[in-house]
């Protein structure tokens, strides 16, 4: 599966004319910040390795020409603002924000370094003023979640067609989740699917969404991606494998971690394409000129291994359109 519809496509799509070919420098030392919500290994994520893999084609390598300031909130929000205000006292050339909630902790900690974020549905978080003209110092990468999700109910249907009830795990505090619970539901009314919405912003509503479908038991389980729904994503996978229930996650992280299926763009082509934002940036580009690019790819990532230990019977038309497998 690599694309929507054509009509949802055009919709997303924001890919710009190749950007002209800048590159570093020769002679010249380049530092910039790298910010995230997760923990960065010594060891690079594919979606940090892809980045520095895009950056050494641009002429930019760690330990020649390119020193990277690393913080981490270590998978703790409430501690981003103080690794945002940290990174930026140490004066980069701009940051890198892997994340909404790291990009918006930057954005607060400065209104001048630019900020190249990797972020979902950066207007309805206030990072930008408008996908094209992004008005601050603040521009790079994004998708918006409100026309992925009810895709990816459409993959549970398809997958599990006697589904009737489907569990969708929300939060409160994310700024587009009402919508894209709207979106969702308009989805499920034309699928004949009964959504039971469970708000799980904090750990101990999401002991009460199991608890209460414990008692109510849904067919499937749809996440909407949040930073809280990834950190949670070990929880969700767990409570389903122990009541085989499929998941349906909007990151591959969640897959990797025992969730059955996601959907949605592919990071590491972000991340590495996030590189071009920093290259055109350190080369004197305004952010604010620059427009918010998304993906016109998407990936529908299966694993197979929990498929196989659940005992579910993925159809093989679906199978055969998956871009990744777990096994």
């Amino acid at each position: 599966m690599k694309t929507l519809s054509l009509i949802t496509l055009l919709a997303l799509s924001s890919w710009i004319t190749p950007m002209a070919w800048c590159a570093a420098q020769p002679g010249k030392v380049y530092r910039i910040g790298y910010l995230a919500l997760a923990p960065i290994a010594e060891t690079p994520s594919p979606q940090r390795a892809a980045f520095l893999r895009a950056m050494g084609k641009l002429g930019y390598v760690q330990g020649k020409n390119l020193v990277i300031e690393y913080r981490s909130a270590e998978s703790n929000v409430e501690l981003l603002p103080e690794a945002a205000a940290d990174l930026v006292d140490q004066k980069p050339a701009l940051i890198f924000a892997a994340g909404a909630p790291a990009a918006l902790a930057a954005k607060e900690a400065t209104r001048t370094i630019p900020i190249v974020m990797f972020a979902a549905d950066p207007v309805a978080n206030g990072l930008v003023a408008s996908l094209a003209k992004p008005g601050g110092n603040v521009t790079g990468l994004s998708f918006v979640q409100i026309r992925l999700s009810p895709k990816r109910l459409e993959l549970v249907k398809e997958a599990f067609p006697k589904a009737s009830r489907v569990a969708v795990l929300w939060t409160r505090t994310h700024p587009a989740h009402a919508e894209e619970l709207k979106a969702v539901g308009a989805r499920a009314k034309e699928l004949s699917l009964n959504l039971q919405p469970f708000d799980v912003t904090r750990v101990a509503d999401l002991e009460q969404a199991f608890a209460r479908m414990n008692a109510s038991r849904p067919d499937a389980i749809l996440v909407l991606f949040d930073y809280r729904t990834l950190i949670y994503r070990e929880l969700i996978a767990d409570f389903a494998a122990r009541n085989r229930l499929p998941t349906m996650f909007g990151s591959p992280e969640s897959v990797e971690t025992g969730g059955l299926m996601s959907y949605g763009p592919g990071l590491a082509e972000l991340f590495a394409r996030a590189a071009t934002f920093v290259d055109r940036i350190l080369n004197g580009a305004d952010p604010a000129t620059l427009p918010v690019e998304q993906p016109t790819r998407f990936e529908l990532v299966v694993n197979r291994r929990t498929a196989q230990s659940l005992g579910f019977s993925i159809p093989e038309p679906l199978l055969l359109r998956a871009d990744v497998f777990i096994e």
